[in-house]
């Protein structure tokens, strides 16, 4: 058994594809990263340019059965993260290579901390799933063995939890009362995004972003070329509507990004594609289930009504199209937004859970 720094074309090839592979194993998982992790991987992302990574895979008779990428954000630089982290059966002994290069490139490299599944910026990913194994993975949600948790919390990692929630929609005509629609239609306008404009929406998006969740746990600053790379790609699937801009005086205070769950249309052991895309455009009204992914507010404008106008502006476009809805992960500790969805869904979904080490000086 032995670590393997992942440098030439050859070995990168093989990386990705013993990626792809543990997607092609479980029915219940759907591969929606691994393109984002080519790139990474070939260092052709953006969001490579500020980020310092190595590739790494723990090979036994040369077979890779372990993987994941340590990355130092520019902007995070006091953690040293084991990104897209995966690995094909429980070995104690492959993980302690792995974690022991951590340890010495956290050393190196002047990190105070060390995370895990956390896939270098939360908008590829965060946390491991923790409940649910035998319930299908919705697009851009985490799929993973059980004994994933056993390698973190074995070697006395700080567990954060996630949660996600859960709704069906049948029979729900009406999200607010229309005496607080009409308080908010007067405070707010929602709007979607203008494709026309691409460039200068998707900047909005992420100067909200950064003004909303500048002190989250995990979130780091973004740079506006890495949002326009990202959402290139997703614009492939998305219409306008899956975009919300919530404005008050002519300016945006806020947005909700939700779409379909497009895993529906995602093959067992195939990645989001060409095929994806053709079905996306001609059988999209089978999807049966939509997913509230992200809501960012500026400070200034919570607990005033936006979140609200967003919810209700939602609700509109999607009532009688979808007999379910699912969110994203909510960090446990965020009772605010766990209020939310409390309030507004039949009750909790999949778990997932993040972790985080601080190291000793």
């Amino acid at each position: 058994m032995e670590i393997k720094l992942i440098n030439s074309k050859r070995d990168r090839k093989k990386f990705i594809d013993f990626y792809r592979k543990q997607y092609r194993k479980n029915t219940r998982t759907r591969d929606s990263l691994s393109r984002s992790l080519e790139k990474i991987v070939n260092k052709k992302a953006k969001l490579c340019d500020s980020v310092y990574l190595e590739a790494i895979a723990i090979t036994e008779d040369e077979e890779i059965i372990m993987s994941a990428i340590l990355a130092q954000a520019d902007r995070m630089s006091d953690v040293l993260q084991i990104a897209f982290f995966e690995s094909s059966s429980y070995s104690p002994a492959a993980f302690k290579l792995l974690l022991d290069r951590a340890y010495y490139l956290a050393g190196e490299r002047g990190a105070t901390k060390i995370s895990a599944s956390l896939n270098l910026h939360v908008n590829y990913g965060l946390g491991f799933l923790h409940s649910d194994y035998d319930k299908d993975q919705s697009f851009g949600m985490p799929y993973n063995p059980e004994f994933y948790h056993n390698y973190f919390e074995n070697h006395n990692f700080l567990a954060i939890d996630l949660i996600s929630y859960k709704k069906k929609m049948d029979g729900m005509n009406n999200l607010i009362s229309d005496r607080l629609k009409s308080r908010l239609d007067k405070r707010y306008r929602v709007r979607t995004i203008d494709f026309k404009r691409f460039e200068e929406e998707i900047n909005l998006y992420t100067d909200i972003n950064n003004q909303s969740f500048k002190e989250h746990l995990f979130y780091y600053r973004r740079d506006q070329a890495e949002d326009l790379e990202l959402f290139k790609d997703l614009k492939l699937l998305l219409k306008e509507e899956n975009l919300l801009f919530v404005e008050k005086d002519g300016q945006a205070v806020g947005f909700m990004l939700w779409y379909p769950d497009f895993n529906q249309l995602i093959k067992k052991g195939k990645s989001i594609g060409l095929e994806t895309l053709i079905k996306n455009k001609l059988f999209s009204k089978k999807i049966d289930c939509f997913k509230i992914v992200e809501i960012g507010v500026i400070p200034s404008e919570r607990d005033r009504g936006a979140i609200l106008a967003l919810f209700e502006a939602c609700f509109q476009r999607v009532k009688g199209r979808f007999e379910n809805f699912e969110s994203s992960w909510i960090l446990d500790e965020n009772n605010k937004s766990k209020a939310f969805g409390i309030k507004w869904s039949d009750a909790q979904s999949k778990k997932y859970r993040a972790y985080i080490k601080e190291l000793q000086q």
